[in-house]
């Protein structure tokens, strides 16, 4: 994207290309490779660009980046307990360094990050609704790289990024949730079918088909459902 561009146009492109992804991709590590990717390109003079969320145990983890060189930089911000970008994630504020040499806001994470070759650094929070969801940064190789342009420009990019990662996670929740009725509703046929199988040997009524079947099942230490599928694949095969 070119710096020239007006600012109010820059974020009506930003918002057309990152809500696109919602149509375009199938799964949420693809959006955040392809957010980041974005974020490199929009802000001239980046190095590398990098989501920050919560992993499935509760402990932040970059999600996706851009370059090595993001993961570093992450990677001692959440041994250390200190850094800009979690700043940004937990006073839900952009957060800028024009010249990491000159900042004294985190002495640990400044003082292991000599030599990684990063001066610049811009962090923004991803809110949706209520909730801070996690953090979008850029970094710079260069000093003084980032400005209040960037900084509104950030926040508009990391709240649109903040609602494709919700709405993706709402759309696969629901795929998952009907993926798991659609199995259940799989089981529930092939029990049927097994008690009907039973009645249909045995002359047995409902109720003691299904109890022959559940002792199967025991007897054999399979679940209901292994029982009921043995039991037709059985019946299946035998010969006329």
């Amino acid at each position: 994207m070119e710096s020239e561009l007006p600012l109010a146009d820059e974020l009506a492109a930003v918002f057309v290309r990152v809500s696109g992804l919602l149509l375009s991709t199938e799964t949420v590590n693809t959006a955040l490779t392809q957010i980041t990717a974005l974020a490199k390109e929009t802000f001239p003079g980046t190095v590398g660009a990098g989501i920050t969320l919560l992993d499935p145990d509760g402990n932040r983890v970059t999600a996706a980046a851009t370059d090595a060189v993001v993961e570093r930089a992450d990677h001692l911000q959440y041994e250390l307990g200190q850094g800009p970008c979690l700043a940004a994630w937990e006073e839900r504020t952009v957060v800028r360094i024009d010249d990491l040499d000159r900042d004294g806001r985190w002495p640990d994470w400044v003082q292991a990050m000599t030599g990684v070759g990063l001066r610049s650094a811009l962090s923004a929070p991803m809110v949706v609704g209520e909730e801070a969801m996690g953090a979008m940064k850029v970094y710079s190789p260069e000093a003084g790289v980032y400005g209040e342009r960037e900084e509104h420009l950030l926040t508009m990019f990391a709240s649109q990024a903040g609602i494709l990662l919700a709405n993706m996670r709402t759309r696969e929740d629901a795929r998952r949730v009907s993926d798991d009725l659609r199995e259940a509703m799989r089981g529930r046929d092939v029990i049927t079918l097994a008690k009907g199988v039973i009645m249909a040997r045995d002359g047995a009524d409902e109720r003691t088909a299904f109890l022959t079947l559940a002792d199967t099942a025991r007897q054999r230490r399979e679940t209901l459902r292994q029982a009921s599928e043995h039991l037709v694949q059985s019946t299946i095969r035998r010969p006329r």
